[in-house]
């Protein structure tokens, strides 16, 4: 059955129904396009399916309504959405589709979001008219977080065809980009031109994404936004390591969180309501697991050897990331974390990040966040795609303060600062006239991207593609201009630290 294009008085015939794979769909008309909140395509992670990889959809009789927005993932707490409290709950795999397309013969770009949150928080609600209004379709997919998206454990191995655990929430991602690959022609979409995108957690999902061999022509185009999982493998407490944990070290978290819940197997672990899993869940700790399935190894060094997916990328970070991460903290705390995480190098340290009272280590720490979470693994990311890829890499830096951010006072654009200049976002301040032009043409760079893989465009300003040799990284700050790459000596310094860190490690 082809899609079916339904008029609505005063608008263009919009896709209201079409065909998926698993059966009739209907969405709804949204601001002029077919927006469809809430499609299933994977079976409620509940019961014997709670730690098992996502199950497709089966199909299903009559017509799907994908009118209500799919509760979110087990969460800490549920994100507002209109004002209103969203339910969570383990049926949470849904992802949405809005198309302004008129009927499945076209083939327009396509963009999916895959929401931050550290792999514990956040929503996949929403729409971004924006984007539609400019001929893409807009994706977002929601997957499982905390314990329930990323617990290793060796009971679940021995489930598995693969023999391995813990990614589950990748792995929800990678099918739900499957499922997008497989049917996004009905809704006016080409599965040839799809960008993934992602902030944070987001961003760093997209990095593993990049790498990973079981996402082979799922995509063509990746943003990543203050992200990477270019960090050493995490296999200890309390060092500097990044985002992908050691099966090992993952295992242990999963032997906690089973000893919480009174339990002595997996199996009696899948009884015991998702409300209960949630509230002995410490949520840090659960983290994507280095299983030689979805995650392969150390991501740099499959990066080094040429193994990755070789795709059109704009990755970029926030000159202030760390002030909304690092609160009232001083020399004492600035002592420890040099002791604690970079003790093979303090000299390094402290010229990289030097700090002589508490004001100063305040802003050294936010700095050293800022650069072991989202600079370093950003910078070496564009310098290993522009050395090993094919394909080119536009880095940008934002630096613009606004109003308009989760938190004001600080000495450059914290973390997701530059959201509302991309998406639009409102976090409850007012934007200049400066910032509401740099709105406009970081929107335009966006949106250029995901349609050509090229964000330049006539009446712009021009973005060079990334070379480390040159003056080519877009420095985002009351207007936009290119400079060398920010931070140098502690991006030179850091990579200095995780090579030592990755020799040791060796040994």
């Amino acid at each position: 059955m082809l899609a079916l294009a339904v008029s609505a008085t005063g608008l263009n015939a919009q896709i209201l129904r079409t065909n998926c794979e698993q059966g009739e769909i209907e969405g709804e008309l949204h601001n002029g396009y077919a927006l469809y909140k809430a499609i299933p395509y994977a079976e409620a992670p509940v019961g014997d399916l709670r730690w098992h990889a996502p199950v497709k959809k089966a199909p299903w009789e009559g017509v799907y309504k994908a009118k209500n927005w799919g509760d979110r993932p087990m969460q800490p707490d549920a994100p507002s959405h209109d004002g209103k409290q969203l339910p969570v709950s383990e049926d949470c795999l849904y992802l949405s589709v809005a198309t302004a397309a008129k009927d499945s013969t076209e083939r327009r770009p396509v963009f999916v979001n895959i929401h931050g949150g550290g792999f514990f928080t956040g929503t996949y609600s929403g729409t971004q008219d924006s984007f539609v209004d400019n001929g893409i379709v807009y994706c977002s997919i929601a997957y499982r977080l905390g314990s329930f998206g990323f617990m290793a454990h060796p009971d679940a191995d021995k489930e598995s065809e693969h023999g391995v655990s813990g990614n589950y929430g990748l792995l929800d991602q990678i099918m739900a980009l499957r499922w997008i690959h497989d049917n996004i022609t009905k809704f006016g979409g080409d599965p040839d031109n799809v960008t993934i995108c992602g902030e944070s957690a987001g961003g760093i999902s997209v990095s593993i994404l990049c790498a990973s061999p079981l996402c082979k022509g799922l995509f063509k185009r990746a943003i990543c936004e203050s992200g990477g999982n270019f960090l050493p493998i995490r296999t200890v407490k309390n060092v500097v390591c990044g985002s992908s944990q050691a099966k090992e070290y993952a295992n242990a978290q999963a032997r906690e969180l089973q000893e919480r819940l009174g339990c002595s197997s997996l199996k009696q672990m899948r009884k015991k309501p998702a409300k209960a899993v949630q509230m002995c869940t410490e949520y840090e700790k659960f983290w994507p697991v280095v299983d030689g399935y979805v995650i392969t190894g150390d991501t740099y060094e499959a990066y080094m050897r040429g193994d990755f997916n070789d795709v059109d990328l704009i990755i970029g970070y926030n000159s202030d990331e760390g002030s909304l991460f690092v609160h009232g903290q001083g020399m004492s705390n600035y002592n420890f974390r040099m002791l604690s995480n970079f003790i093979a190098d303090m000299e390094g340290f402290a010229k990289a990040y030097p700090a002589t009272n508490d004001d100063e280590a305040l802003q050294a720490l936010r700095d050293i966040f800022r650069d072991v979470a989202f600079g370093w693994p950003s910078w070496a990311w564009a310098n290993l795609q522009t050395k090993r890829g094919e394909h080119p890499v536009y880095f940008y830096y934002f630096d613009q303060v606004s109003e308009n951010t989760l938190m004001r006072g600080t000495k450059g654009a914290t973390h997701v600062a530059e959201m509302p200049f991309i998406y639009g976002f409102n976090f409850g301040g007012k934007m200049s006239d400066t910032d509401k032009q740099m709105s406009d043409v970081m929107s335009k760079y966006w949106i250029n991207f995901v349609k050509t893989g090229n964000p330049n465009a006539e009446g712009l300003p021009v973005w060079d593609v990334y070379d480390p040799t040159n003056a080519s990284v877009m420095y985002m700050k009351d207007g936009f201009k290119l400079t060398e790459a920010p931070n140098m000596p502690q991006m030179v310094f850091l990579q200095r630290y995780f090579a030592k860190m990755r020799k040791a490690m060796a040994n």
